[in-house]
This record gives structure tokens, C-alpha cells and sequence, in this order.
């Protein structure tokens, strides 16, 4: 068996006590899709789980979701866990990330601040997301995959 010495592993999960898994589950076909192996550790997932399994996988990126609001207090300290635990990979977070989030340019640097790589809100498409990831990982697709993902 050959491996790609390139690894397109996401780490995907809803961190804290959020319990919306429709997003993670459209989000995970739609990379698994685009030809990435998804890790998907399901809604309510801690801080420490998420570094253990991008450690396991030896995951590209780690992708957040929250939609209920309160994803600034359950990241705090986030990076700092992917550090310990000597994850070096690309941080994404998305979804509905604050209560009353009227100015996204505010929540996006709220969470840039926390060290996340990436912010989306809870209006972005998958593709867009996929986009983005295959562009920081420098991915490049060819003409069939890209036929096979549009389809």
C-alpha cells in the first residue's frame, strides 16, 4: 500500500456542551467528499479529546463547531491543550459562535485571538470551508476529483 506523503486527515467535533451534530454530519460528507479522511468525534466533545485524536491521526487540521452560542468560554485554553499535547496542525472554527452575534468581524477576531486559524459563521457553505482547507494545506485536486466532488 502506498500512502500520499501528504496527509489529509481532519479532526471534526462540537466542542463543550453543544449537542447540534446536523452541521458536523453535512460538514463530514462534504469533506469526506472532496476526498479528506474525516475523524468525526460527534457533539459534546472536550478539549482534551479533540487533541488526542488529532494526535492519533496525525490530523492536518482541527475543525470546531458550535452552535449554541457559547464557543468563546468552551475555547479558552484550546491552543494551549493542541500544545501540550504537541499538536501542530490548522485550526478551524465555525458556526453560531456567539449569543446575538450582530458584527461577525468581531467574533472573527475574537477567535483569531484565541488562535484559531480560520472563523466561519453559521451562513457558510461547506464548499467554502473545503475551499479554504484545501487552499492552507495546499492541496491540489485533479480534473476527476473535481468532477466527482461537484457532482
Amino acid at each position: 500500500m502506498v500512502l500520499d506523503t501528504m496527509s489529509r486527515t481532519v479532526v471534526l467535533g462540537v466542542i463543550g456542551s453543544d449537542a447540534h451534530v446536523v452541521g458536523i454530519t453535512i460538514l463530514e460528507q462534504a469533506l469526506s467528499a472532496a476526498g479528506f479522511d474525516v475523524v468525526n468525534l460527534g457533539v459534546q466533545t472536550s478539549q482534551e479529546d479533540f487533541a488526542e485524536a488529532a494526535v492519533a491521526h496525525s490530523a492536518e487540521a482541527v475543525l470546531v463547531s458550535s452552535l449554541y452560542g457559547h464557543a468563546e468560554q468552551d475555547c479558552q485554553g484550546f491552543h494551549e491543550v493542541l500544545a501540550e499535547a504537541d499538536v501542530d496542525a490548522l485550526t478551524y472554527i465555525g458556526g453560531n459562535l456567539a449569543v446575538g452575534q450582530d458584527d461577525f468581524d468581531q467574533t472573527r477576531a475574537t477567535f483569531e485571538e484565541l488562535g484559531f486559524d480560520r472563523v466561519f459563521d453559521s451562513e457558510t457553505d461547506p464548499e467554502e470551508a473545503i475551499a479554504a482547507l484545501e487552499r492552507d494545506l495546499h492541496v491540489t485536486t485533479t480534473e476527476s476529483e473535481r468532477v466527482t466532488v461537484s457532482s
